[in-house]
C-alpha cells in the first residue's frame, strides 16, 4: 500500500519549519533585500543568527544518527522541511540549510568509524557549523565529472599530492562554491592521480575553512538567491591529513554521485517545490483581489486555467520528490541514476513555469520590482544551472536507459 500521509513526527517537522521560515527566514531575507552592499556587508552576517536559531531547533543535525547527537531523520523528513523553507527564500533554504543538512551524509556513507565519531559529533553539537562544497572549476565543464571517456585530461584539475601522512592540495574552485565565506569546513574534490581518468582518480577531502593556504575570493553575485554566499576557493599548498580523506583514493564518484547526490538533490528539489507553491499562492491571492470587468480575475478562464496548471505542477513535483526521498531512505542505489535527476529537473521546471505564470497573472504589476514575481523568476532560473544543468542531467538519464536496454 502506498501512503502519502505524513507521520506525526513529519507533521511536526513541517509545522516547525513553516513557523521558523515564516518568521526568521522571512525577516532575514527582507533585511538583506534592503542591505547596502556598498558598505561591504555580506548576506551571511544577517543570516548567521537565523542559521543558529535553526540549529537550536535541530534542523542541521536532522540526518545525523542519534548515536552522534543527531535526530536520526531521513531524506523524506528533510524534503518536508526544505519545502517549507524554500517557499520563503531559496538562498537561505538551498544553501545554508540544505547543503549543511545533507553534506554530513558524505561522512555517514564514506567515512570510517573514527571520522564519523569525530566530525558528526562536532557538527551536531554546534549551532554555526555551516558546511560547503567545492567541486566545480572555472575551466572545467561540470559534465566532465560524469564523462565516461577514459581520458585523464578530462576532469577536475585540482590536485591532492600524497606527502607522508598528509596530502598537499593545489588548485582553485569556481565562483559557484556554495557557502564559501560562511562555512567552517569544505568538502573538496581533488585528483589524486592525474594518470587515471577523473572517475577513477577523484577523491573527497574534509578541509577546515581556516586551513593555511585556503582562501575565499570575492562573493559571486547571482541573478537570484541574493541571501546566499557563493565564491571562488583557492588552494595553495593546503596540507590536509590523510585522515581527512573520506573513502578510498579515487573512490569519490561512487560515494558522492551514487550515494550522496540523492539526498542533496531531494532537498534542493523540495526547495523548488516550495518556491513553485509560493508563486502559486501569491498569484492566487492576487487573482482573488484584482478586479477586471467587475469581478475578480480568478473568474476569467485565462487566469483560472493558469492557476489550475500551477497547482498541478506543485502536486506533481512534490510527488516526484517524495518518491525520490523514499527511495533514498530505502537504500535503493539505482535512485541516483534516474529518480534523482528526474525529480530535480521537474521541480525546477515547475518553479520556472509557475514563476512565469505568476508574472502573467499579475500583468503590469508582475514586472514591478516591489512585487515578489521578479524574485520568483530569478530564483527559479538558478535551478537550471545548479547541481547539474537540466540538459546534462537528462542526457545522463538517457545514457542510463541505453545501458539498461543494452543500446
Amino acid at each position: 500500500m502506498v501512503d502519502f500521509t505524513l507521520s506525526d513526527e513529519q507533521a511536526l517537522y513541517q509545522k516547525t519549519a513553516r513557523d521558523f521560515a515564516g518568521k526568521e527566514i522571512r525577516q532575514a531575507a527582507e533585511a538583506i533585500a534592503r542591505m547596502d552592499r556598498s558598505q561591504g556587508q555580506t548576506p551571511w552576517e544577517l543570516c548567521r543568527p537565523v542559521y543558529a536559531k535553526g540549529c537550536q531547533l535541530g534542523f542541521h543535525k536532522l540526518l545525523i544518527p542519534e548515536q552522534y547527537g543527531g535526530l536520526g531523520g531521513g531524506c523524506l523528513d528533510n524534503a518536508v522541511i526544505m519545502e517549507e523553507m524554500g517557499a520563503v527564500d531559496m538562498g537561505i533554504a538551498a544553501s545554508y540549510f540544505n547543503v549543511s543538512m545533507t553534506a554530513p551524509v558524505i561522512i555517514m556513507k564514506g567515512g570510517n568509524d573514527a571520522q564519523r565519531e569525530h566530525w558528526l559529533t562536532q557538527i551536531a553539537a554546534a549551532d554555526d557549523y555551516v558546511l560547503a562544497s567545492a567541486s566545480s572549476e572555472a575551466n572545467v565543464a561540470g559534465a566532465d565529472s560524469l564523462c565516461p571517456i577514459p581520458d585523464p585530461k578530462i576532469g577536475l584539475k585540482t590536485t591532492a599530492r600524497r606527502d607522508g601522512d598528509h596530502y598537499v592540495l593545489n588548485g582553485s574552485k569556481a565562483g559557484f562554491s556554495t557557502n564559501a565565506g560562511a562555512a567552517r569546513s569544505f568538502f573538496i574534490m581533488a585528483r589524486t592521480d592525474l594518470s587515471k581518468p577523473g572517475y577513477e582518480s577523484t577523491s573527497m577531502f574534509f578541509v577546515p575553512a581556516d586551513s593555511p593556504g585556503l582562501t575565499v575570493g570575492k562573493k559571486t553575485e547571482l541573478i537570484g538567491w541574493k541571501t546566499a554566499m557563493h565564491a571562488e576557493v583557492y588552494l595553495d599548498d593546503v596540507k590536509v591529513p590523510v585522515a581527512n580523506r573520506i573513502g578510498e583514493e579515487g573512490a569519490n564518484f561512487g560515494l558522492f554521485f551514487m550515494e550522496v547526490i540523492p539526498y542533496l538533490a531531494a532537498g534542493l528539489a523540495a526547495c523548488y517545490v516550495g518556491m513553485a507553491r509560493a508563486a502559486f499562492e501569491y498569484a492566487l491571492e492576487y487573482a482573488t483581489q484584482r478586479v477586471s470587468w467587475g469581478q475578480a480575475i480568478i473568474n476569467h478562464q485565462a487566469v483560472g486555467l493558469k492557476l489550475a496548471e500551477m497547482m498541478v505542477d506543485v502536486e506533481a513535483a512534490r510527488l516526484m520528490v517524495w518518491k525520490l526521498a523514499a527511495a533514498a531512505d530505502s537504500g535503493d542505489m539505482g535512485v541516483a541514476l534516474m529518480q534523482s535527476p528526474a525529480a530535480k529537473t521537474f521541480a525546477v521546471d515547475a518553479a520556472i513555469r509557475n514563476a512565469e505564470r505568476a508574472v502573467k497573472i499579475l500583468g503590469g504589476y508582475g514586472v514591478a520590482a516591489e512585487y515578489a514575481t521578479g524574485r520568483f523568476l530569478n530564483d527559479a532560473w538558478i535551478g537550471e544551472a545548479c547541481d547539474g544543468t537540466r540538459d546534462m542531467l537528462l542526457l545522463n538519464m538517457l545514457n542510463t536507459l541505453r545501458m539498461m536496454r543494452g543500446i
